[in-house]
């Protein structure tokens, strides 16, 4: 069913101040896309299929520009230590075992079938560094209906034995087989270009895979000014880059040719900041590894200010959960505690600019994605918060709020919708 009608209590962003709601309205999907929201159904649509949903929130799906697929197995583990320590004791020992492809079945089965109940209809995901297993994501990525960008990761220095490739030359040439038998295989599955970050790829390897992002015209993710540390080391093995953002820059690999999603962003300089907004990069936001891993505090704030594209991202295993209203939560909370205590020039975000960023703002990067307007592909959740009780009469925008704080989406999600498919 690609063409119907929802009729429930609509919520959706404008822009990234205002979230737009109709109570006991109409959205209307043709042919997987929206026609945009109604009062009254327009005569032209009075045929087609009514999913009555009264009472109940429909929103956009949500958009998670940053997951890390091969971690989902020990989320929760590990909050003890900061950034580069935890790499070591926890996520490089785990992502060796997917050559093995027995235990990537079983461990992709667990993540995919998480995503697909969660409220997420559109996704930026890395695999690890072994191209079989990560093909095998995608295939069960593409069983769930969601959108998702998949990444086979590019690892050829400073690794573990068991997770490091043999060379440049190989890490390039397994790229650009992944790329190969990737690219047209899927209906909802995409290959993206992924270098784990700076440290862990020669100035070689990003060289060839940011030939091959423009070859292929495939976008790009990876890591950004995530952690002092981590930037310290950076400055080390490139000494001739003026900020860690040139790292990618000058091989094709921030924004130009192709998009590009750069996860974390704590501690980008001036520099790095009018690069990402002249390169048209996204920003994925992670607020709940930024916490866990103890690297600090976005300051998106200034990011939405100056006009750049911020997403938010759940980061598992950095974060614990998959649940992107946990992450608007986070978001919120530490844009507060960022103002309140780095800076008090930085105003701490709304909810509208928290929800955008969840939906049209991290959407954006997979074209007209994240809100009811005419023309986007038709993504939704329906959640029914009378299964979060209260006395009171709210309206629809508290109604949002609460759900929101209260994790409506793991506690009253009913269907969700994917370029007009319902896949719950």
């Amino acid at each position: 069913m690609s063409s119907f009608i929802i009729r429930g209590d609509i919520c959706t962003s404008t822009d990234k101040n205002t979230i737009l709601t109709r109570e006991n309205s109409y959205v209307v999907c043709k042919n997987g896309v929206c026609q945009g929201v109604f009062t009254e159904i327009p005569e032209p649509y009075r045929d087609l299929p009514l999913q009555d949903d009264t009472g109940k929130l429909v929103m956009p799906g949500m958009v998670d520009l940053h997951i890390h697929a091969p971690q989902y197995a020990y989320r929760g583990l590990g909050m003890d230590m900061e950034l580069l320590s935890w790499l070591d004791h926890y996520a490089f020992p785990e992502e060796a075992k997917y050559r093995d492809l027995d235990y990537a079945e079983k461990a992709y089965d667990i993540f995919t079938n998480a995503v697909k109940h969660s409220a997420t209809t559109r996704m930026a995901v890395f695999g690890t560094l072994h191209r079989e297993a990560t093909e095998l994501l995608m295939d069960k990525m593409e069983q769930t209906g969601i959108v998702s960008c998949v990444g086979k990761l590019n690892m050829d220095r400073n690794s573990p034995d068991t997770l490091r490739e043999g060379s440049a030359r190989e890490s390039i040439a397994e790229t650009e087989r992944f790329l190969r038998e990737t690219l047209t295989r899927y209906h909802n599955t995409y290959p993206i270009v992924t270098p784990r970050f700076v440290p862990s790829c020669t100035d070689e390897c990003m060289e060839g895979i940011g030939k091959l992002s423009e070859q292929y015209g495939v976008c790009v993710q990876s890591h950004l000014s995530e952690n002092p540390g981590e930037i310290a080391w950076v400055r080390e093995l490139c000494p001739d880059t003026a900020f860690y953002a040139e790292a990618y820059n000058r091989f094709g690999l921030f924004g130009k040719p192709q998009k590009a999603i750069m996860a974390h962003c704590v501690y980008s300089s001036d520099e790095e900041i009018a690069l990402m907004k002249e390169n048209g990069v996204f920003i994925a936001h992670c607020p709940a590894s930024n916490m866990n891993v103890a690297s600090g505090i976005a300051p998106i704030r200034k990011y939405l200010d100056l006009g750049l594209r911020v997403g938010l991202g759940s980061d598992v295993a950095g974060g614990q959960t998959e649940s992107l209203f946990t992450a608007m939560t986070e978001a919120l909370q530490v844009s507060k505690l960022y103002w309140r205590i780095v800076d008090n020039s930085c105003q701490p975000l709304s909810v509208d600019e928290a929800f955008y960023m969840a939906t049209k703002g991290g959407g954006e990067f997979f074209g007209k994605v994240g809100a009811f307007e005419e023309g986007f592909e038709f993504d939704a959740i329906v959640i029914d918060d009378s299964r979060l009780p209260h006395p009171q009469e709210l309206s629809v925008r508290e109604r949002l709020e609460r759900a929101i704080y209260l994790s409506g989406d793991i506690k009253a999600l009913t269907a969700k919708y994917c370029r007009g498919k319902q896949i719950l």
